[in-house]
């Protein structure tokens, strides 16, 4: 008969326990080998995880579609404050200035209280922040209605992208540029909204509270799905554990340095996807000639070639690694856009944009979940810092292309894009050859639980 110190061994083994994701287990010189202890780890079923993948892709349709309700209804905002156009850019600069502010304590919040909870409650903030946007009576009270969605809008940002790698990590396959992909399609409906309700009357203030109480709802039903408790630091040892002999701790030099070179991946990825928004429709329009309509396609072509590329994003990393296919994408930017440039015509600067939105479309997923989990560095720190930094590259890419626009002419602005695309092909060693299934354990060297 079982000692009475075993059956109470056995009863602590097999006490039900919250559900966390895969938990790493350490096992200390004083451990036996053949203890049950050691080997298992505890995951969530395979139904709640799809509930939780599901979660996560709410979380992003909802933070696509917010500011995108808002933005084709910024010139009456403008006609009815009587705002003159400088005062008008400055107004709008409080958005990416709020996100510059705040993204930083991102990192912060989510250890605190989770990245779930983080990424809805920031996005019923923001949508307050917008519809305080569509009450504001005064130029000042528009930016700071503005600078507070936007400082929320990137807190949202980093803590939807830390549970989307959360989810991604216990699919133990690539997932995230799907996430992004939602992103795209809350864009697209949002905008819709904004549409219909400008073709229909609907008054600022009823348009902004009703889709900001409907994405509120929908991102807080959505948390009730993710991941429940906080998101463990998995690269931490257990309590206890000894590192192994002869184990070296990360170089904090080397982890600045992948840091580094990892933003400017992020970089690379937000300044080919700024030259379609600020720049593709000015220069398909004035300086090729093609008529008004046409020259929107330039931007089409790059939004809706990047939706593409993200939809395909996991299968070919899943395949092929985050090294190959971002050095790939750096390619077809540089060749692209390149050879678009070299000669330039309508047809062939529209192809151009659609390569260069397909070849950017899983870098800034890549360069996230990379930096998600640098060695040495806690979950969500790293994600934090190339999140902020990449809004600030997001905020000079414009007046940059500007200035050697002014300079000498717009067709040389626009060499930023293949320049990109070769600082990615030259950086990409820094991103993983594996896939993430590959780095994971073999589901057959651990006992699965529900805890």
């Amino acid at each position: 008969m079982p000692s009475a110190g075993a059956n109470a061994q056995v009863r602590e083994i097999l006490r039900p326990r919250p559900l966390t994701p895969w938990r790493a287990s350490h096992r200390s010189p004083s451990t036996p080998s053949g203890s049950l202890r050691t080997l298992v780890r505890v995951t969530v079923l395979p139904a709640e995880l799809r509930h939780a993948r599901g979660a996560v892709a709410a979380l992003f349709l909802t933070n696509g579609a917010l500011m995108a309700n808002l933005l084709p209804r910024y010139p009456e905002i403008k006609a009815e404050l009587g705002l003159a156009n400088s005062t008008y850019g400055l107004v709008l600069a409080a958005f990416p200035a709020g996100a510059i502010l705040a993204g930083l304590g991102a990192g912060a919040l989510i250890r605190r209280f989770g990245s779930a909870p983080v990424a809805a409650g920031g996005t019923v903030l923001t949508a307050l922040g917008l519809l305080g946007a569509a009450w504001a009576p005064a130029a000042a009270a528009l930016a700071l209605a503005l600078l507070m969605a936007g400082a929320c809008d990137a807190i949202t940002d980093v803590a939807q992208n830390a549970h989307g790698l959360r989810v991604q990590r216990e699919y133990r396959r690539s997932i995230i540029n799907s996430f992004h992909a939602v992103w795209s399609i809350g864009a697209v409906l949002g905008g819709s909204m904004s549409a219909l309700a400008i073709a229909l009357g609907v008054p600022l203030v009823v348009h902004l509270g009703l889709s900001g109480l409907i994405f509120s709802v929908v991102a807080v039903i959505a948390m009730r799905f993710a991941l429940p408790g906080r998101d463990p630091d998995t690269k931490e040892p257990a309590p206890g554990a000894e590192a192994p002999a002869g184990a070296l701790s990360p170089s904090r030099g080397r982890t600045l340095l992948l840091l580094l070179a990892l933003v400017l991946i992020a970089i690379a990825g937000t300044l080919v996807e700024d030259a379609g928004n600020s720049w593709a429709t000015l220069f398909l329009g004035r300086d090729l000639g093609a008529p008004a309509a046409l020259a929107a396609t330039g931007y089409i072509a790059l939004v809706g070639s990047q939706f593409i590329g993200r939809l395909l994003g996991d299968g070919l990393v899943d395949r092929f690694g985050q090294r190959t296919v971002a050095r790939s994408g750096g390619a077809i930017i540089a060749l692209g856009m390149g050879a678009a440039l070299a000669v330039p015509t309508v047809p062939g600067m529209i192809v151009g944009f659609g390569l260069a939105g397909f070849g950017s479309a899983t870098l800034v997923p890549a360069a996230m979940q990379e930096a998600d989990d640098l060695p040495g560095l806690r979950h969500g720190t790293g994600l934090t810092v190339v999140s902020w930094l990449m809004r600030l590259g997001f905020l000079a890419s414009p007046p940059v292309i500007g200035l050697i626009a002014d300079a000498s002419s717009l067709r040389l602005g626009l060499l930023v894009v293949p320049l990109a695309g070769i600082t990615v092909i030259v950086l990409a060693g820094v991103l993983s050859p594996r896939t993430p299934s590959a780095e994971a354990p073999a589901p057959e060297q651990a006992v699965s639980a529900r805890g």
